[in-house]
């Protein structure tokens, strides 16, 4: 039995990142952030995932929606993008598995989420700051042309240390609260499918 779930587990994570992979072509550029910077919800799968198997299906999708993007889809980062979208969704979703795990009810969502987007917070200052800039800057576009973009749109972006301050932070605030209200309606709505997949995988 252990074999058949762990399976359907794979199965069904393979599924969900696929259409995540779909999900992450459709972003909104909002003005009040720097235009490097799209909201999507290609997260929600992972959520789905993270709430109803656990946080090692959570990961299973973000992993398969970042290998899948740029081989069907392409990219322009040269999987930068694809990198810190992998870091910052397992960055949110994996603290809500783990907890909704363990607590399985409204507060233990809650918790969970909160949690989520405080780590995932804290993961996009430090990934971007040591990692996701510089590196950017270096193969694409210079530091001072990545600041320049965003403070034509937020004044107060003067150097690194306020673009996080004033876009990277508010934009992952934004993005993870999103992401769990409507991965928590879409939870309620697909949660009797989910259990109906449950009993028929563990019959047979």
């Amino acid at each position: 039995m252990k074999k058949k779930i762990s399976t359907a587990v794979m199965v069904r994570s393979a599924l969900l990142g696929a259409i995540a992979a779909v999900l992450m072509q459709f972003d909104l550029r909002l003005p009040v952030f720097p235009g490097f910077l799209g909201l999507d919800v290609s997260d929600l799968p992972a959520l789905i995932g993270a709430v109803t198997t656990g946080p090692l299906s959570a990961v299973l999708i973000s992993l398969v929606k970042n290998l899948l993007d740029p081989i069907i889809f392409g990219t322009n980062t040269g999987g930068i993008g694809n990198f810190a979208n992998f870091v910052m969704g397992v960055a949110l979703v994996v603290p809500i598995g783990i907890i909704y795990q363990r607590r399985k009810n409204l507060s233990g969502y809650i918790i969970g989420s909160a949690a989520g987007i405080v780590t995932m917070v804290i993961t996009a200052c430090v990934v971007n700051y040591f990692i996701l800039l510089p590196l950017y800057s270096e193969l694409f576009i210079p530091m001072d042309t990545i600041i320049s973009i965003a403070n034509a749109v937020n004044s107060n972006v003067t150097d690194v240390f306020t673009l996080l301050l004033f876009a990277i932070v508010p934009f992952n605030l934004l993005k993870g609260g999103i992401t769990v209200v409507l991965g928590y309606i879409l939870y309620r709505v697909l949660k009797p499918v989910f259990n109906q997949l449950d009993a028929v995988t563990q019959q047979n």
